[in-house]
C-alpha cells in the first residue's frame, strides 16, 4: 500500500515539474520570416516573345497577397482597360487577365512596385517587372535621369515620368488628352528613374506628380516638369535627364461675381490679373465712386461703391473687365445687405524686434491716418518721435519709429485716427508692444561663391518653407539675416531672370521653364545669442 502511494506521489511531483518548466516560455514557433516570396516559374515566362494569350499566371513559393495594386502597378505602354489581376485575398498564384487588343510588335512591362507581398509578414518582393513582347524580340533600350522639385530641396513623394512618340501626329496638346507610350515612376525617396524596354526613335519626355494617376496632364491639380527638346533613343551612356517639376500659373479667368456687403462686389479670378480693370457699364447715380483692391487672403478682388443702390430700383449691376487684351462681361445680383463697418486692427502679435515695421491693416479701405492722433511712448514714459505712411495698395498704415531691445510700447491711437471710404472712423485704440533681448535670437551671416549671374533673390524659409526673411541683390555682397527665432531653417537663391523681383514658373505650352532654384545644402539651426558665418557656394 505505502508502495502505492509512494508512486503516486512521484508521479504528481513530475507532473507539478513539468508544467511549471512549461510555463517558463511560449514556443517561439522558430526565427521572424523576413524573405520574400520566391517566383517558382511563369506561364508565360518572362521575357517571353510573340505573346499571343490573354492571361499570364506566375507562380510563388508560398501564399502571397496584392497590396495597394493601384497605387503600384504601372503597365507601360499603358492598356486602355484596366487588367484584373489576382488574388483579392490570398494564393500562391498571381495570374494577369488582359482585357485590351494588344499592339502588334510591342513590348509591354507590368512592374508591381511593392505591391507584391508575403501573406503572414508581408515581406514585399520589391519592383518586380513582368516583361513580354507581342514581337519578335524585347526591346531592350532605356533612359534614366533624376526628378526634382522647382521649389523643394527634395522631391517628395513619387514622379511619374513619360514618353511620347514624337511622330507626325504629336502635338503638346496630346499630353491633356491622351496616355503615354512608356511610363515609369521614381521609388519612395529616390529621385532617380529609369524607363527600360525602349525601341529606338525619337520621344517627348515629361515628368508628372499627380492627383487622380491617370497620366493625363490637370494643370490645376498637377506638377508638370519636361525635356526641353526632343529625345533621341538610343542615348548615350553616360546621358542623364533631370526633369524640374512646377506648377503652372492657371489661365486668366474670372469666375461669376458676387455682392457680399452692400458696398463691396467681389470678382473671383483665376490667373495673373496685374492689368486687370472693372468698369461699370451702368448708369452712374450722382456722388459715385468706386475703389478696387485684391483680397490678402484669397483670389478675389473688391470692388467697393458708394452710395448703395435702392434694391427697388436697380437690383443687377453690369461690369466690363479688361486684362491682357481680353473682355468679359458680367452681370452681378444685387442682394439686401448690411455694410461693413469700419475695423482696424494690428497686424502680427504682440512682440516685434527692432528691423520689425508695425502694420494696421483695415476690413474697409482706408483713405487716410492722422500721424498727430497717434502716441507711442516706451517703458520709461517717453513720447518717441514717429511717421504713419498709408500703403492704399496693401489696404495698411505702416507705423515707423526707432525701437530697441528688451523695451515696451504703449501706442494710442486717438477717435479719428484712421478715416475710410465711407468717412467711417475709428475710436481709441489701444495697443501694448514689446521687444526681447537681442540675446533670444541668432544671426546668419554669410557669403556666395560661384553665382551664374544677376540678380538673385536670398530667401530664409522656416521648416514648412515659408519665407521668414529676404533680400534682393544685383551685384555680389555679404548678407545678414538678423533676428532669427532660434529653429532650422532653409536657405536658397532664386536666379529672378526676369529682374521683377520674385520667383516665376514654367510654362509647356509655352515651353518655359520655372526660373532656378539653388538650395543650401543642409538646414541651418540657430541658436539664440549665436551667429552663424557661412559660405554659400552655389554648384
Amino acid at each position: 500500500m505505502k508502495k502505492i502511494w509512494l508512486h503516486v506521489i512521484v508521479v504528481l511531483a513530475s507532473l507539478v515539474f513539468f508544467s511549471q518548466c512549461a510555463k517558463k516560455g511560449n514556443p517561439s514557433g522558430g526565427p521572424k520570416d523576413s524573405i520574400p516570396p520566391i517566383i517558382v516559374k511563369s506561364n508565360p515566362e518572362n521575357y517571353s516573345s510573340n505573346f499571343t494569350g490573354d492571361e499570364i499566371r506566375i507562380y510563388f513559393d508560398e501564399f502571397i497577397k496584392l497590396k495597394d495594386l493601384q497605387q503600384n502597378l504601372v503597365v507601360s505602354p499603358p492598356l486602355k482597360y484596366q487588367p484584373v489581376i489576382t488574388p483579392i485575398t490570398s494564393a500562391k498564384v498571381l495570374k494577369i487577365k488582359i482585357l485590351d487588343t494588344l499592339r502588334d510588335n510591342t513590348t509591354y512591362v507590368f512592374n508591381f512596385g511593392k505591391s507584391i507581398v508575403d501573406n503572414n509578414e508581408e515581406n514585399e518582393f520589391d519592383y518586380f517587372k513582368y516583361v513580354f513582347s507581342t514581337g519578335d524580340y524585347i526591346d531592350s533600350l532605356k533612359v534614366e535621369g533624376k526628378v526634382s522639385d522647382a521649389l523643394k530641396p527634395q522631391l517628395e513623394g513619387k514622379a511619374t515620368v513619360m514618353l511620347y512618340e514624337a511622330s507626325e501626329e504629336f502635338n503638346d496638346s496630346i499630353v491633356f488628352q491622351e496616355k503615354p507610350y512608356y511610363i515609369t515612376t521614381t521609388k519612395d525617396n529616390d529621385p532617380s528613374f529609369e524607363l527600360t524596354n525602349l525601341k529606338e526613335g525619337n520621344y517627348v519626355m515629361i515628368a508628372l506628380q499627380e492627383e487622380s494617376n491617370n497620366y493625363i496632364f490637370e494643370p490645376k491639380k498637377d506638377k508638370i516638369g519636361f525635356i526641353q527638346e526632343f529625345i533621341t533613343v538610343p542615348v548615350d551612356s553616360a546621358a542623364s535627364f533631370q526633369l524640374t517639376l512646377f506648377e503652372e500659373t492657371p489661365n486668366y479667368r474670372l469666375t461669376r461675381p458676387s455682392h457680399v456687403s452692400k458696398h463691396k462686389i467681389a470678382f473671383g479670378f483665376e490667373g495673373e490679373i496685374d492689368s486687370l480693370t472693372i468698369e461699370p457699364m451702368f448708369e452712374l447715380p450722382e456722388g459715385y465712386v468706386s475703389k478696387t483692391l485684391r483680397d490678402p487672403k484669397k483670389d478675389s478682388l473688391n470692388y467697393w461703391f458708394k452710395p448703395a443702390f435702392d434694391m427697388e430700383v436697380t437690383d443687377t449691376l453690369t461690369f466690363l473687365a479688361k486684362n491682357i487684351g481680353l473682355i468679359d462681361t458680367l452681370e452681378v445680383r444685387l442682394r439686401d445687405l448690411y455694410a461693413d463697418s469700419l475695423q482696424v486692427s494690428l497686424k502680427g502679435g504682440g512682440t516685434l524686434t527692432p528691423k520689425d515695421t508695425v502694420r494696421f491693416q483695415s476690413n474697409t479701405p482706408l483713405v487716410k491716418a492722422d500721424v498727430e492722433k497717434l502716441t507711442i511712448m516706451d517703458q520709461d514714459s517717453l513720447f518717441l518721435e514717429k511717421q504713419l505712411v498709408l500703403d492704399e495698395k496693401n489696404n495698411e498704415a505702416l507705423l515707423l519709429f526707432d525701437k530697441k531691445d528688451e523695451n515696451t510700447y504703449q501706442i494710442k491711437a486717438l477717435p479719428e485716427a484712421f478715416t475710410d471710404f465711407f468717412e467711417n472712423t475709428t475710436d481709441t485704440l489701444e495697443y501694448t508692444l514689446r521687444t526681447k533681448p537681442a540675446s533670444d535670437y541668432g544671426t546668419i551671416d554669410f557669403t556666395l561663391s560661384g553665382i551664374e549671374s544677376f540678380p538673385v533673390i536670398v530667401e530664409l524659409l522656416n521648416e514648412k518653407f515659408q519665407v521668414v526673411t529676404s533680400e534682393y541683390l544685383e551685384e555680389n555682397k555679404a548678407v545678414s539675416f538678423t533676428y532669427l527665432v532660434p529653429n532650422k531653417y532653409y536657405l536658397r537663391i532664386i536666379y529672378d531672370a526676369n529682374g521683377n523681383k520674385q520667383w516665376d514658373t514654367g510654362n509647356f505650352l509655352l515651353k518655359t521653364q520655372p526660373e532656378k532654384v539653388v538650395y543650401y545644402p543642409s538646414q541651418i539651426e540657430v541658436r539664440s545669442n549665436w551667429s552663424l558665418n557661412e559660405n554659400f557656394i552655389l554648384e
